[in-house]
């Protein structure tokens, strides 16, 4: 592996992932920008990720970037071609427990579904973990119940 990449980021003119990565042999640090051609507002970014990542000019210069930093990349151009902001596109990396996701489309809800997956498998507890505990019991404190105008109005004999 003669590339090793240090930080990966976009550019929107024209559209670019641009790589800054270091030369192992010679230890100097450089910057790359990759085209993304052939990628609009509708094409499917992880297809458009994986092309990239194989394509055999870039190869080497993305063997050390992953598949979903990729995706997230492509996904940051698409949403700026579809005219959001970079803001907007970074909100939509994050989960919130107050939105509904009853509410997003298939490919909304699967990448906040994926987000949630990962975030479980970084807080999972292994067997192999210092810190893991078999049976652990937690005893959560017991609120009392609200009283409600239908529970005292229901008391005919049952």
């Amino acid at each position: 592996m003669p590339f090793e990449a240090k930080r990966c980021g976009v550019q929107f003119k024209p559209p670019s992932i641009v790589v800054i990565y270091e030369d192992m042999e010679t230890k100097k640090v450089r910057k790359r920008i990759i085209p993304v051609r052939n990628f609009s507002q509708y094409s499917d970014y992880s297809v458009a990720a994986e092309r990239l990542k194989n394509h055999p000019r870039h190869r080497d210069y993305l063997e050390t970037v992953s598949q979903k930093q990729l995706e997230k990349l492509h996904i940051i151009l698409r949403d700026h071609m579809q005219g959001f902001t970079l803001e907007h596109s970074l909100t939509s990396f994050r989960l919130d427990p107050e939105e509904n996701l009853n509410k997003l489309d298939d490919e909304k809800l699967a990448r906040k579904k994926g987000q949630m997956d990962e975030l479980f498998e970084k807080n999972r507890r292994h067997k192999d973990d210092p810190d893991f505990v078999y049976d652990l019991e937690v005893d959560f404190t017991k609120n009392t119940p609200e009283k409600c105008s239908w529970d005292e109005e229901s008391d005919d004999g049952f």
